[in-house]
Order: structure tokens, then sequence, then C-alpha cells
């Protein structure tokens, strides 16, 4: 699909701008990046990125509300894991840019 800046409304502009504001946090980056292999808990994510499970749960929620992360219970924890690909294509993107 292909885009032109005479196509697309100023909500729409100002929608892209939030979404990439989301991708300024390195920790959301970190913990994007952790999911990138599937199903993680919140206690495995603080585990790796060595902070508290408050914080984590944080930036997930955060996560969940901007569409890039879903989660599902399992048992008595729950599971989160990225909402689809194209959050890896976003990611995976961004680092062919910066290592150009």
């Amino acid at each position: 699909m292909s885009y032109s800046l005479n196509n697309i409304d100023e909500t729409t502009l100002i929608d892209l701008a939030d979404l990439f504001k989301v991708f300024s946090d390195s920790t959301r980056m970190k913990i994007m990046y952790k999911l990138f292999d599937g199903e993680v808990s919140v206690g495995q994510i603080a585990t790796s990125l060595d902070m508290s499970q408050s914080a984590i749960s944080h930036q997930l929620k955060y996560l969940k509300e901007s569409n890039l992360v879903k989660s599902k219970r399992n048992g008595k924890s729950m599971l989160y894991y990225l909402a689809d690909d194209h959050v890896k294509i976003i990611i995976k993107t961004g680092l062919e840019h910066i290592e150009e």
C-alpha cells in the first residue's frame, strides 16, 4: 500500500506520531524485544531486565493500550506477547535504519 502525504488526514498523522512516541522509551523497547520470541510473564520480563514487576506492569499496560502487546491468562499468571507481526516489522525496520 502506498501513501501520499496529500491523502493522509491530520488525525491519521497525529495517530502515527503517537504510535512512534510509544517506541521512544527504551524500557518499552526492551520489553517488546523480549516478546519477539513469544509469550512471557511479567516476572520473567522483570528478572531479565532487572526491574520491578510493578514498573514492567506499568509499561505493559501502556503497550496494551497502544495495541502493540496482548495478554492471556495462564493459570494464576498473565502471559504477554506482541500483538502482531507489524510490531516486529517496525522494530526490525528501525534497527536496519540505524545500522546503515
